[in-house]
């Protein structure tokens, strides 16, 4: 018997599923660990999935 499937999850455009980074500063603390901040994507605020838009840029309502 077939399994049913599960619609794809919508995936960001503007970071591919990398919705959070991590990017060193250059520096390290005194115990020796890198320096690091986390940054989310600005589209979908770190969640990774956004949810698909019924009505495309510039179509008309």
């Amino acid at each position: 018997m077939p399994q049913p499937t599960r619609p794809a999850p919508c995936i960001c455009p503007n970071c591919d599923g990398f919705a959070s980074v991590a990017i060193t500063t250059g520096g390290r603390t005194p115990h020796g660990h890198l320096r690091t901040i986390t940054v989310d994507c600005r589209a979908c605020h770190g969640a990774g999935p956004v949810l698909a838009r019924r009505n495309r840029e510039g179509a008309r309502v």
